[in-house]
């Protein structure tokens, strides 16, 4: 009697998670089929992996807006800068391997490089904090310009910054890795990568930065321009030199399986994956950011990745065993990168838990500014009461409010910042942030600029509703007037 009930037990309980499956397919679908509407994107694919497992994978749109030929398992999407993912796992399999350390210095494998780079250590080329010239920056330097005349006309620059300083965004970085990845491997990236992260590719992997290259079932990537009022092809020549930083495409049934290898430890040790993705230690003690990967915190949980040309992302959540992957070919609205927000919010459709609580709530107000719904536009986040100036932030009922660490006020009454302990923000309830602060700190007549900032650094977009805004397209800032 007692097995019986046990394996009735199993049955049921089985039963529900594949109900439950079943429910997160049909409402990430559902919210994805919405996605293509709102932001009007020509060709999307999207796939998630739990525990080891691909749970969705589908397909939306068409692959160019010339032809009627739709998305599919063969599409090859371009991944721009979601391939320094890939470059990082080709560096990282060295470091496990013994055959390069993050503190050699890059002068130890490249020849010609100029005095002011020779410190300079493969750690600070992963972490974006070289100071190295930028090779994207100018214009002068022709796509077909090899390695070395790269570095040659760089040279003639100063270095940006004092190295291991800052965080900043780097092309060049990316360069020399690849450069370093050949000259250790003796062979050419391209194909070190292919052998060793995509050795069981079922569909095409390639790499091109030639958006004019005609490729099969290579996706075309389109901006939208605003003045034409319509979508235009790409036409950018990165040159080879481009492929570590952003000449991946790549099916997404291969990327998936890229993906499942990660987690798998197949790719790279589970230590060696915690090396790539401990915080780099910026001497400003400010930038935030991993050897490659993007850092994001949202209460407890952290998750690691990269995205693309504002068309791509791969999320990854180690301590969940999930991991997303967005690729797009375009989308209308260019103020309104959705990248960021669909991400999140299929994490949020698997577990309520892993939704950014900043991204959901402004997806929700990117939403309303682009559709601009028929409401009554009202003073928001404020009111008076006697003496009394109160600042409040309702919660929405869907935002993960456990991952509110701290809401702020930032404004031209405390020179913008949100780091100000005065101006922050107490929680009255469950649900709700108030300041309170008099009148007398204000100057009668005068006209006030504020933001709310959640979390220290998630700065509000003023909503749609809002009445009580400066009207300027740039900031668009909240306004207050004591009268």
């Amino acid at each position: 009697m007692k097995q019986a009930f046990l394996i009735l037990l199993l049955l049921n309980l089985s039963f529900l998670g594949f109900c439950q499956k079943a429910e997160q397919i049909k409402s990430i679908d559902s919210y994805l089929t919405e996605v293509m509407k709102t932001y009007e994107i020509p060709g999307l694919a999207v796939g998630v992996v739990k525990n080891d497992k691909i749970i969705f994978q589908k397909y939306y749109g068409r692959e160019n807006l010339e032809s009627n030929k739709e998305v599919d398992s063969n599409s090859l999407f371009r991944v721009y800068s979601t391939t320094k993912l890939i470059t990082n796992i080709a560096v990282f399999q060295l470091i496990e391997k013994g055959q390069l350390s993050l503190d050699d210095k890059i002068s130890k494998y490249v020849d010609y490089l100029p005095k002011e780079w020779q410190d300079v250590k493969i750690k600070n080329l992963l972490s974006h904090s070289s100071g190295i010239p930028d090779f994207a920056r100018y214009e002068d330097i022709p796509a077909n310009a090899s390695n070395a005349k790269v570095v040659e006309r760089l040279s003639k620059e100063k270095m940006e910054f004092e190295t291991g300083n800052q965080y900043s965004y780097n092309q060049t970085n990316f360069m020399l890795l690849a450069l370093i990845i050949e000259k250790i491997s003796g062979q050419k990236f391209e194909d070190h990568v292919l052998k060793n992260q995509f050795f069981d590719a079922k569909n095409k992997v390639i790499f091109s930065s030639n958006s004019l290259e005609e490729i099969p079932n290579r996706v075309q990537l389109y901006r939208y321009n605003d003045s034409l009022k319509q979508y235009k092809k790409s036409t950018h020549v990165g040159g080879f030199r481009s492929h570590p930083g952003n000449g991946l495409a790549i099916s997404l049934p291969d990327f998936l399986q890229w993906s499942i290898h990660l987690d798998k430890n197949q790719l790279l040790k589970d230590e060696t994956k915690k090396l790539m993705w401990k915080p780099f230690d910026y001497s400003n003690k400010q930038d935030v950011f991993a050897h490659g990967w993007e850092i994001t915190k949202t209460g407890n949980v952290t998750s690691y990745g990269f995205s693309g040309g504002n068309v791509s992302a791969y999320s990854i959540f180690p301590e969940n065993d999930l991991s997303i992957i967005f690729m797009s070919n375009g989308y209308k609205y260019n103020a309104f990168p959705p990248l960021y927000f669909i991400v999140n919010h299929i994490a949020g459709l698997i577990d309520k838990h892993l939704s950014n609580p900043y991204l959901s709530r402004e997806e929700s107000v990117i939403y309303d500014l682009i559709k601009k719904p028929a409401v009554k536009k009202e003073i928001y986040g404020y009111r008076i009461e006697n003496d009394n100036v109160i600042f409040t932030y309702k919660i929405p009922e869907d935002l993960n409010a456990e991952a509110i660490d701290k809401m702020s006020l930032a404004g031209s009454f405390n020179d913008w910042n949100p780091g100000n302990t005065v101006y922050r923000m107490v929680l009255k309830n469950k649900n709700t942030f108030e300041l309170v602060l008099t009148k007398s700190q204000f100057e009668k007549g005068k006209t006030y600029e504020f933001r709310f900032v959640m979390n220290k650094n998630g700065w509000f977009t003023t909503p749609y509703s809002a009445l009580n805004t400066n009207g300027n397209p740039d900031d668009n800032n909240l306004t207050l007037k004591v009268d």
